[in-house]
């Protein structure tokens, strides 16, 4: 644990993190939108049984709007001051859901004019998403504000990729106040969801650049992937699931699969390279380490990251919008 950043950079970032998080609370709009929760859960509940696929896609999106500018709906928005914005970005570009936030955004509005930001929004969503495909519920203390600012520039160097090594992304959790721990946890997202060829196609057809195939990859599993999902490198449109059979189902089966050699991802791969977080993977599996209850704890963790609180930042009327 010691090798993830240096001490002062992590005390920095803690103190950060820590000092961010100080206006929220549970139940922040109980005298000024008290149906504003139930407002939004209504609609996940409503809606997300006949697309399970976006708990996933919301988990995803609040995570690569905290990592940038911290959890403040920048990635929600089109454009700020004519620049490319977040979601231009190539990490970006397979984000689903925006449509979804919108709808939840003009019910709340409705009920509320000018009162929940899209950051709340975006962060309860993600949550009620989870839950309401059986997943774990944690804490949403609100109070969060909208961003002004949104670039594109700032997604690729703050976001982990799929190709990076354990110690590219530790490195960046600990910069955001996270641990080693919340990186095993929050990879467990991957227990539902899809992933698209492009993303880890290299490892199938040209690992080191010579044309070869990725040694860490279980051959057997491999070969299924090039017969019957990613026949070539170049395809960039085929999805395939995260975890096999049970994509709609948050459980420990991804912790399994990566532990057979079978996460689609060299970042998934890599974690068994760490002493520490095989340790975790082990006790998640062998249910020493409650999944549900440490992953709450890492979502409601990374829901803090940097937020703007008080006069900072705005209620945005529309989401992908400043306000004029």
């Amino acid at each position: 644990m010691g090798k993830i950043g240096c001490t002062g950079i992590l005390i920095i970032g803690l103190l950060a993190f820590l000092g961010s998080t100080e206006a929220l609370k549970m139940g922040f709009y109980a005298t000024s939108c008290p149906k504003a929760e139930k407002t939004v859960q209504d609609f996940v509940n409503q809606h997300i049984h006949n697309a399970p696929f976006l708990a996933a896609a919301f988990i995803r999106m609040h995570f690569h709007d905290c990592l940038v500018r911290g959890c403040d709906a920048s990635v929600l928005l089109n454009t700020t001051s004519g620049e490319q914005p977040e979601k231009a970005a190539s990490p970006n570009l397979t984000l689903r859901g925006f449509d979804f936030i919108d709808r939840v955004k003009s019910l709340v509005k409705a009920e509320c004019p000018g009162i929940v930001s899209c950051a709340d929004i975006l962060t309860l969503v993600a949550r009620d998403s989870v839950v309401a495909i059986g997943g774990p519920f944690w804490g949403v203390p609100t109070g969060r504000r909208d961003g002004l600012i949104s670039k594109s520039s700032e997604v690729i160097s703050n976001i982990p990729h799929s190709l990076w090594q354990l110690h590219h992304s530790t490195t960046l959790f600990s910069n955001q106040g996270l641990d080693l721990k919340d990186l095993v946890l929050l990879s467990g997202a991957h227990t539902i969801g899809i992933a698209h060829c492009s993303s880890f196609s290299n490892r199938l057809y040209n690992f080191t650049g010579t044309g070869d195939q990725d040694p860490a990859l279980d051959s057997e599993y491999a070969a299924n992937l090039k017969a019957n999902k990613c026949k070539n490198i170049n395809d960039n449109t085929t999805k395939v699931e995260m975890d096999p059979g049970s994509r709609n189902t948050f459980d420990l089966s991804y912790y399994a699969l990566v532990l057979k050699r079978r996460g689609l991802f060299e970042s998934d791969a890599d974690l068994t390279t760490n002493s520490d977080a095989l340790s975790m993977i082990n006790q998640l599996l062998q249910g020493s380490l409650d999944f549900y209850s440490e992953f709450a704890k890492s979502m409601e963790k990374m829901g803090m990251i940097n937020v703007k609180t008080g006069s900072n930042g705005e209620i945005r009327k529309q989401c992908a919008l400043v306000n004029r």
